[in-house]
């Protein structure tokens, strides 16, 4: 008799967990799963949603309200969804969450931060009387589609991976703390390396270099004081020039003036010559 009691005291309780959960009145959550590959949705339609994480005490007190309010979805024709930071932390950083819990509305891709009271009623009202317009929306600089959001999701992302590897470097191969580092100061080292040639290597394929013959110097500049004594040799050299050319003028003219002397001379000797013979 005793097994028989046992047996039926574990049926009950499993009629108790399956009457208890939601799948067995044919209810289900209403609230969507927003993750790094389908965040894209929230561009289109009208959205609340909620950014969380499963050990954060304020979460979980709103979660009860947030499926509450999830149900009236339909009627305010509005979709509520939640997003896990810890498992889309590329999501934390395109929506730059520093608070748990973060609830953003979103229509037409624009994106306004609610921070108002956190009850099913209040999130109903919001919604139907259309509050939200009163909110200021994010710029779009700062919008979860912007260049520079998805370089703040990447960075997010990258960081979570290399928190994975620490983990993996120290729980799982047994390496110290410090061996962790050096290998990742070794990765960040070749990685530059590796970035630094590349770079280089586009930049010269894009602008080649072109040789070019040595250009001669330029003549030095003379100073002030030797440059003055050379414009005074100079204006002397072209003074003495100018005596030499005038001295050759008048001794060009005396010579003129005796070639002409010496022409009148002769023809009037000649004439005498030609009497004295006759």
């Amino acid at each position: 008799m005793a097994p028989s009691g046992s047996l039926v005291v574990l049926g009950t309780v499993l009629l108790l967990l399956i009457w208890g959960t939601p799948w067995a009145h044919g209810r289900r959550s209403d609230v969507r799963i927003i993750t790094d590959e389908n965040w894209r949705e929230l561009l289109e339609g009208e959205w609340m949603i909620e950014f969380y994480a499963p050990w954060c005490p304020a979460c979980q007190n709103l979660q009860p309200e947030w499926e509450s309010f999830a149900e009236w979805g339909e009627d305010l024709e509005v979709n509520i969804a939640k997003v896990d930071v810890t498992e889309q932390p590329g999501l934390s950083g395109r929506f730059i969450i520093t608070a748990l819990p973060t609830i953003y509305h979103c229509k037409g891709g624009e994106f306004r931060r609610y921070q108002g009271p956190r009850t099913k009623k209040d999130f109903i009202n919001f919604v139907s009387e259309k509050e939200w317009k009163s909110i200021e929306p994010v710029s779009s600089w700062f919008g979860p589609g912007s260049v520079l959001m998805s370089t703040m999701s990447t960075l997010f992302q990258l960081s979570m991976w290399i928190r994975t590897c620490h983990n993996y470097f120290i729980e799982d191969l047994g390496l110290p703390v410090w061996g962790s580092y050096t290998v990742f100061a070794l990765a960040t080292l070749l990685s530059g390396l590796l970035l630094g040639l590349c770079m280089i290597f586009v930049a010269d394929c894009l602008c080649p270099s072109k040789r070019r013959r040595p250009q001669p110097y330029p003549p030095k500049k003379l100073l002030p004081e030797s440059s003055q004594a050379l414009k005074k040799v100079e204006e002397e050299q072209e003074a003495d020039e100018e005596d030499v050319s005038e001295e050759e003028a008048e001794s060009k003219a005396e010579t003129n003036k005796d070639f002409v002397q010496n022409a009148i001379r002769q023809r009037s000797v000649g004439p005498s010559l030609a009497a004295d013979k006759s």
